[in-house]
C-alpha cells in the first residue's frame, strides 16, 4: 500500500500579520494533486491542522474541504489527529459525519487501534493514532488500568507503556503503524513550534515508540527529519515555513510504500506552493537593498532585512522599501559602534528634529523598522503635553511656597 504522511498545516497562521491563506490554499491544491498522481491509498495527518484552538472560519473551511478532496468520496482513507495547537473536542465534533466520507478524525487519546482496509492491494493496516497526549489526557487514559506507581512515572515511560499495550495487537499479516504529535528526543526544533516540553518533562525517548511498528509518523517539529532509532521514525515537517528560523528549509511530504512484514520504502516529495522565507544582510547600506530590488531578487519571498546604516531611516525611506517589495516583513537597522561614538554633532542634529519625528525615529529603531501608527504618535504628544503642564504647575507651586 501507498501511504502519504503530512502534518503541521497550521491553517489560519499569519507571518507578522501577513495572511498565509493564499499559500495554504495553494498547498492544499498541490497535496490533492500529489495524492491523486501518486495513487495514494491512505493519508496520515499527524496533528496541528490549525494554528489555534479557535481558528478563523476560512481555515476551518479549507481544512474540511481539503480532507473531502483528499478522501475523494471514500475512495481513499484519511486519518487526522489533534496536535497541541488544536482543540481536540472541536476537531472530533464532526467525526461521525466525516467517517461516512472515509475520513477518521481523532481528537483525544483513546486505547484502540484504527483498522484501515486497502481494497487496491487487499491489505490491512493497523494504526495506533495517538493525538497530542498532554499530561492530564495521558493520566486520564492510563488511570483505569495502571497502578499509582506507573502514573507517577516519567512522561516518556508512560507513553512507552501505552504504545506497547496497543502495539501488542500488531500482527505479521498487517502493516503496522503509529502516528502521534509529540516531541521526541533527538529532533531538531524551529522557532515556529509552540513548546510542549517543559524542562524536558514532555520529551519522549525514541525507544518509547519502537514497538514493532514498521513506521512511526510524527507531527510537531517543522523541519522534515528522520530520527535515529531501531524503528523508522519520521517527522514530515510543516508544508510552509512559518518563521525565519526555517529560512532555506525545503518543505515536503513523505510517501511510503509498505507491505506486511517488509521495510517501508520512503520517498520525499518536495513542495513548491509556499513562498520562501529569506534573510537579507545589506552590509553596504540601503543602496545595496535598492540594487537587489531592481534586480528582482527573491521576488516571491518573505524577507527579513538586516540593514547596516549609519543614520536613522526616514519614514519615506521605509515606506519606499515596503512599496518596492511587499514581502519585506522586518527591517532591522544595524548601527555601527562608530556611529554611536560620533559625539555631540550627531546628537545636536537629532535634537533639531521636531518632537514627533524624534519619536517616530526612536520607535522605528526600537522595533526594528516598524512604523509608528498616527494614533500612537498623537497619544505620545498628548502624554508629553500633560507631563509638561504637570511639571509647570509643580514648579509654580514650589516657587509660591518659597515666597
Amino acid at each position: 500500500m501507498r501511504i502519504l504522511h503530512t502534518a503541521d498545516w497550521h491553517l489560519g497562521r499569519t507571518l507578522e500579520g501577513r495572511s498565509r491563506q493564499e499559500e495554504q490554499e495553494a498547498f492544499m491544491d498541490e497535496l490533492v494533486t500529489i495524492v491523486r498522481d501518486q495513487q495514494i491509498d491512505v493519508v496520515l495527518m499527524a496533528g496541528d491542522a490549525y494554528d489555534s484552538v479557535n481558528p478563523p472560519a476560512a481555515a476551518e473551511t479549507l481544512f474540511y474541504d481539503g480532507l473531502a478532496r483528499l478522501a475523494d468520496g471514500g475512495r481513499r482513507q484519511v486519518i487526522a489527529i489533534a496536535g497541541n495547537h488544536d482543540n481536540p473536542e472541536r476537531l472530533a465534533a464532526s467525526a461521525p459525519l466525516a467517517l461516512r466520507q472515509g475520513i477518521t478524525l481523532v481528537g483525544l487519546p483513546t486505547p484502540q487501534l484504527q483498522r484501515v482496509d486497502v481494497p487496491r492491494t487487499s491489505e490491512q493496516a493497523l494504526l495506533f493514532a495517538l493525538p497530542y497526549p498532554s499530561e492530564s489526557r495521558l493520566r486520564e487514559l492510563l488511570t483505569e488500568e495502571a497502578d499509582e506507581v506507573s502514573l507517577r512515572g516519567a512522561y516518556s515511560q508512560r507513553i512507552a507503556q501505552l504504545v506497547a499495550r496497543q502495539a501488542s495487537e500488531f500482527t505479521s499479516r498487517t502493516v503496522n503503524l503509529i502516528m502521534s504529535h509529540l516531541y521526541v528526543l533527538g529532533g531538531t526544533e524551529s522557532e515556529s513550534e509552540r513548546p510542549i516540553q517543559v524542562g524536558g518533562a514532555y520529551t519522549v525517548d525514541t525507544a518509547a515508540l519502537c514497538a514493532n511498528a514498521q513506521y512511526v509518523a510524527l507531527g510537531h517539529l517543522h523541519r522534515p527529519q528522520q530520527l535515529k532509532a531501531s524503528s523508522l521514525i519520521r517527522y514530515s515537517g510543516s508544508p510552509l515555513a512559518y518563521s525565519f528560523s526555517e529560512a532555506g528549509q525545503a518543505k515536503s511530504v513523505t510517501i511510503l510504500d509498505v507491505k506486511p512484514g517488509d521495510e517501508p520504502q520512503l520517498t520525499e516529495v518536495f513542495l513548491s506552493s509556499g513562498r520562501p522565507l529569506v534573510k537579507w544582510k545589506a552590509v553596504e547600506g540601503i543602496a545595496q537593498v535598492h540594487r537587489w530590488l531592481e534586480e528582482g531578487k527573491d521576488a516571491r519571498a518573505w524577507i527579513d532585512l538586516e540593514l547596516h546604516i549609519v543614520d536613522s531611516m526616514s519614514m519615506e525611506q521605509i515606506q519606499r522599501l515596503r512599496k518596492q517589495h511587499v514581502g519585506i516583513i522586518n527591517i532591522r537597522p544595524i548601527y555601527p559602534q562608530a556611529a554611536a561614538d560620533k559625539g555631540v554633532g550627531e546628537a545636536s542634529r537629532r535634537d533639531q528634529l521636531p518632537i514627533d519625528e524624534m519619536f517616530r525615529s526612536f520607535y522605528t529603531r526600537q522595533t526594528g523598522g516598524a512604523e509608528a501608527d498616527p494614533a500612537l504618535v498623537s497619544l505620545f504628544l498628548e502624554l508629553l503635553q500633560q507631563t509638561t503642564e504637570s511639571e509647570s504647575v509643580n514648579s509654580l507651586s514650589e516657587g509660591g511656597n518659597g515666597l
